[in-house]
């Protein structure tokens, strides 16, 4: 059994399916289910170090669709939501949302509030497009800063050139 998950994981981190499943980790990972896709895309890059730009633009593309999918949620939630209306917390994050429109959505990326604050934004109806600008701007910005700064702390990995004017 243990061959045969160290086969599957040397087979994921290919560059043909790497891609494929920082795209798929990112995705769920946006959703209200509890998985992190940083590590899929360090490891990815860390074997594929060529793939630093794809693996960030793609665990982006799946981060964000994912956060599209807890927006539509909640837009069709609700019944659900609405049974918590008048609570205090609720109220305050209500208002705390409203004032900050869309640009809230730069928060996606959050642990444990992003995914929530993804599926008020669509219960609260903020235009979808703008939505998933703002959360494409921040995943990248934190898939970005997380995999460079992991990378550049690794031992034995050193940056290539062109990243690192790139990064500044």
């Amino acid at each position: 059994m243990e061959a045969w998950i160290t086969t599957l994981l040397q087979t994921l981190s290919l560059p043909e399916y790497g891609l494929g499943t920082a795209f798929v980790v990112a995705f769920v990972s946006a959703t209200l289910l509890p998985l992190g896709s940083e590590p899929v895309v360090f490891g990815l890059v860390k074997l594929n170090p060529e793939l630093f730009w794809p693996a960030i633009g793609v665990a982006t593309l799946g981060n964000t669709l994912g956060g599209m999918v807890s927006w539509a949620m909640g837009w069709g939630a609700h019944a659900l939501i609405d049974r918590e209306r008048g609570h205090p917390t609720h109220l305050r994050a209500v208002d705390w949302l409203e004032r900050f429109g869309p640009k809230a959505c730069l928060l996606a990326w959050l642990p444990v509030v992003g995914d929530p604050l993804c599926l008020v934004a669509g219960w609260l109806k903020f235009p979808p497009l703008a939505c998933a600008c703002y959360m494409a701007i921040g995943k990248f910005l934190r898939y970005l800063m997380l995999t460079w700064g992991l990378l550049w702390a690794s031992q034995g990995m050193q940056l290539p050139g062109w990243l690192l004017k790139a990064a500044g």
